[in-house]
């Protein structure tokens, strides 16, 4: 497109540079910028252009354009304003959406700058029309219609009772009250939308200070409120049907045309169906879908046809019945998903590549006058960031794998090696800030592809266990070679073996006659070690093939005694000593020949079975994108989707399903108002989204889903939001919640709500970058290695290791001091809340030698505490985690919180491995029931010692003795 600086108005000089919205208003056909203070104010005799740029995860602006035309706009203005569009967008170098917006019928994406709502002034610049001043409205009765579930169009109709019908909400604005009067018809989201209007009418025409009631259509003279509102019309009378309107036309039979523009002249196109071909990018084209009319540009048209296009939509639109039809103008190569809908096939394509020539023109114009001209130019590319987990590690885990419609408990030694042909379920437990939270899932080997059994069986098992939970937690659903960060986070250290062990893959390998893979220690096997520290790093088995290597990893092979470590040529010191980290827990015991890329003997190759070539490039991983908002409903199979733009934590109705598209996770969330069956399909809503694909961005089917419930959201989900934890947990419907808000100002909740570190979209998280403790490490006791480590990598491990670097969106354990009299049975059951948590998710078809019991059996002198007690033989009760101890009578000084008040037992009744088990204790704490002299003996160290030492310390430490 070619471009001079005569066709450029001066006024959009330096325009879409930096995020925000940008506002001219047509005066004397010159568009003139409109003071900040005064955006969303618009006047209906008034024509005015829009810029909206938004900061994208990539690192370059986005541009949507929009002008809105007043109902008493001229045609002269309205003509003005659509040319000046196109201007404005070969300013920012010829690649923006651009939208024509007609009073009373905006688009949504446009009503979602100006929330809740615009409510247009009477008055206008070229009309002669004077601008009337809010203070001189303060005491006019308005009556005002308002439609919209997402974004509310609001509409000043005639003070009448003919105005009012059953199906619109409707404002009533009044010198000291303000009415809400909801049609019978109308939803519960509709009417809580329009609150938000009513909101805004007090804080604007009355300072924040007046009467608010709400009216509920069919509610007469019995109601108070109803009757002062019917006051004002004269008294009550029923209201008459609404009358069929042109707003309530059906476009759904209209059929599709496509027109040519030449010359300023409309010339329809002869076609059998429509396709991308038929787009000529040295032409203008007018695409009418009734509603809607798009024009496409080809990257090849002159700004000046252009122009001549907008020109002639806006005579085309004049005279006919679509006069309030949205026109949304696009550039070749950048087409909305909308408009790629219309058509019968038009291809897959990447990012197309922006021409460089028209932007670069327009800069060096801009650039003479010595302007700044970034926002024009190429962005820079991101700097790749390893992602954050947004999740406590310091947490309790539990691992089932499935085996038919049955799962079995995996070993905490084990619960970190998966195998690729199997099914698992794991239910992890972490502080939240006043009460546990939840993230419970499944995880789905590649191999496992053909168990459809199993995997329903999974899926079900998961299910179950959510519901046990009283949908307190977040279930997930995982994929091998698409896990989130936060799966491998509360891993820590991950292992994937070839192979399976359930009884369904044994079955799929006899009655196919296939090659068992299962890893087998005494075999070849090839590992390739990934991760970015301690706190994630992963060992995947791959093929044995030199083929399977790739310069940007580490590796692992071995052939019974034999190890080999291989190192490419990309690694950086941290990949080196992860790769130092998993063979601990590969080969335990086992010296390595350590092999650099390059260097390699010529015995590693033939364990490969010889050299061949392989790749350089890292496994890509998909990368979260920029998030977008849908509500959804979900019927019959047909999934039926709109999106919000420009959302907030306000847009998640309580009665609603949402879906957060951030391409790499799926979350849906679903309101605490809906109903069971809705509910119980949320994971087939995730599918099918992803199914469907509806933003055309390639979706792959195994994207990690989450379902996330009302009231329980993990900060992994609240941080695309400013989020308000108080609000989630508020109660009643949509309607209730904000109308209490409206009446009283205040925020009621359900309970106490819980306290998020502030993180929002778009900005760093609060939390400290890696600086979880570790849960537990999978390290072999028998063995500690000892290697150089890199200054890089002891800084990760200082970290990992350090007791005191507390995620900071986790509290501290709470230490309560308890009056002996007050300590009863029940006491002590919510004191051990956690303990009894772990045991309904244990006992779900544990077995029995692992059940950990429903709460920690409480000594009789506790239970029934002497009068003669006094204030130094009081009982603290801590609470971290999954501990509940409580101490007794005569606690020597010096010895350990953990070891006061509990029972003493025998070691060898303690271990896992015992044939006579103690039942009666915390399982997850046996070493607390040994006696000081014993534990000394067995660990080397006093209690005290013990419990200063991380927690992947003392771990290690109980695994080795059989105590874990």
């Amino acid at each position: 497109m070619a471009v001079s600086m005569r066709d450029l108005d001066s006024a959009f000089q330096g325009a879409g540079q930096k995020a925000g919205l940008e506002i001219w208003r047509i005066e004397n056909f010159v568009p003139v910028p409109v003071p900040k203070s005064s955006y969303g104010k618009f006047f209906t005799g008034d024509a005015y252009v829009v810029l909206k740029t938004t900061a994208l995860k990539s690192g370059s602006l986005h541009h949507d354009i929009h002008y809105w035309l007043g109902k008493d706009t001229s045609q002269d203005e309205a003509g003005t304003a659509a040319i000046k569009t196109v201007e404005l967008d070969a300013t920012l170098g010829g690649r923006a959406v651009q939208y024509r917006e007609v009073q009373g019928h905006e688009t949504e994406k446009f009503l979602s700058y100006f929330k809740p709502c615009i409510i247009p002034q009477e008055g206008g610049v070229a009309s002669g029309f004077r601008h009337t001043e809010v203070n001189e409205r303060e005491h006019v009765i308005r009556l005002f219609v308002c439609r919209g579930k997402h974004v509310v169009h609001v509409q000043e109709v005639p003070f009448a009772r003919s105005s009012l019908n059953h199906d619109d909400i409707f404002i009533l604005d009044t010198k000291s009250k303000i009415f809400q009067f909801n049609g019978a018809n109308s939803s519960i989201q509709e009417r809580a939308k329009a609150l938000e209007v009513v909101q805004y009418i007090k804080d604007t025409y009355h300072n924040g200070k007046c009467e608010v009631a709400a009216v509920e259509d069919g509610k007469l003279m019995a109601d108070a409120e109803a009757g002062e509102f019917w006051g004002f019309f004269g008294g009550f009378a029923p209201l008459p049907r609404k009358a069929a309107s042109e707003d309530a036309k059906n476009w759904e039979a209209f059929s599709t045309k496509l027109f040519c523009v030449a010359k300023g002249q409309t010339v329809p196109v002869e076609a059998d169906s429509l396709i991308r071909e038929l787009l000529d990018t040295n032409k203008c084209y007018l695409l009418d879908c009734g509603a809607e009319i798009y024009m496409w540009m080809g990257r090849n048209t002159s700004l000046g046809e252009r122009k001549s296009a907008s020109a002639a939509a806006e005579e085309l639109l004049r005279d006919s019945s679509q006069r309030k039809a949205h026109v949304i103008r696009i550039i070749e190569g950048f087409e909305t998903v909308k408009f790629r809908s219309k058509f019968d096939k038009w291809p897959q394509i990447t990012e197309v590549a922006v021409s460089e020539d028209s932007r670069s023109k327009v800069a060096a114009l801009l650039r003479r006058q010595g302007l700044n001209v970034k926002g024009l130019m190429k962005a820079a590319p991101v700097k790749e960031e390893e992602p954050q987990p947004y999740i406590d590690c310091t947490g309790n885990l539990q691992v089932w794998r499935v085996n038919g419609k049955e799962k079995t408990l995996i070993p905490s030694s084990d619960q970190s090696k998966f195998y690729s042909g199997d099914c698992y379920i794991f239910q992890y437990t972490y502080a939240g800030e006043d009460e546990e939270e939840y993230l419970s899932g499944t995880w789905f080997g590649k191999k496992s592809i053909e168990l459809q059994e199993e995997r329903s069986a999974a899926i079900s098992l998961a299910s179950k266990m959510v519901e046990s939970l009283k949908l307190q937690a977040v279930q997930a659903r995982f994929y091998e070679g698409k896990e989130p960060v936060q799966f491998f986070s509360i891993f820590q250290s991950f292992i994937v073996y070839k192979g399976g062990l359930s009884s369904g893959y044994k079955k799929y390998v006899n009655e196919n006659a296939v090659t068992d893979e299962t890893y087998s220690e005494d075999g070849i096997a090839l590992f390739r070690v990934q991760g970015s520290g301690p706190d994630n790093m992963q060992a995947i088995q791959v093929d044995p093939v030199a083929s399977s290597l790739n310069s940007s990893y580490c590796y692992i092979l071995h052939s019974g005694n034999t190890v080999f470590t291989w190192s490419g040529s990309l690694t950086t010191t941290v990949d080196q000593e992860l790769l130092e980290r998993q063979l601990d827990l590969i080969k335990p015991n086992m010296q390595s020949k350590p092999q650099k890329e390059g260097t390699e003997v010529e015995q590693f190759w033939n364990l490969l079975g010889g050299k061949c070539e392989y790749p350089s490039q890292k496994i890509a991983k998909e990368q979260e994108s920029d998030p977008h908002l849908f509500s959804c409903t979900y019927s019959k199979g047909n999934l039926k989707l709109t999106e919000i733009f420009n959302f907030t934590q306000d847009d998640l109705m309580t009665e609603d399903i949402f879906i957060l598209d951030c391409h790499s996770d799926i979350f849906v969330w679903v309101g605490r108002q809906v109903d069971s069956k809705s509910r119980s399909q949320a994971l087939s809503i995730g599918e099918k989204f992803l199914e469907h694909d509806f933003l055309l961005e390639n979706l792959s089917q195994e994207t990690p889903v989450y379902i996330v419930t009302e009231g329980s959201e993990p900060p992994f989900f609240t941080r695309f939001f400013n989020w308000d934890s108080a609000k989630s947990v508020m109660h009643g419907n949509s309607f209730q919640r904000k109308l209490a808000v409206v009446k009283n100002g205040v925020t009621p909740t359900l309970a106490k709500p819980k306290r998020r570190s502030p993180s929002s979209y778009g900005g760093r998280s609060t939390v400290a970058d890696k600086s979880q403790r570790s849960r537990s490490m999978s390290f072999s006791p028998d063995r500690v290695r000892v290697r150089g480590r890199s200054p890089a990598f002891n800084a990760l491990a200082a970290n990992f290791e350090n007791p005191n670097a507390r995620n900071l969106s986790t509290p501290p354990p709470v230490v309560r001091k308890l009056n002996p009299k007050s300590v009863t049975p029940d006491s002590a059951k919510l004191a051990s809340k956690s303990a009894a948590i772990a045991a309904l998710s244990a006992s779900f078809e544990r077995p029995k030698e692992t059940m950990i019991p429903k709460s920690v059996k409480l000594s009789p002198k506790i239970n029934k505490p002497k009068p003669e007690v006094n204030a130094k033989d009081s009982i603290t009760a801590i609470s971290s985690g999954t501990e509940a101890l409580t101490t007794k009578e005569g606690a020597k000084v010096g010895e350990t919180e953990d070891e006061r008040g509990l029972p003493i037992f025998p070691y060898e009744r303690l271990k896992t491995s015992s044939i006579d088990p103690v039942t009666e204790i915390d399982v997850t704490k046996r070493e607390a029931y040994l006696s000081a002299a014993e534990f000394k003996e067995k660990f080397g160290m006093t209690k005290e010692a013990f419990y200063k030492l991380p927690k992947w310390r003392q771990s290690r430490h109980k695994m080795a003795l059989q105590l874990f």
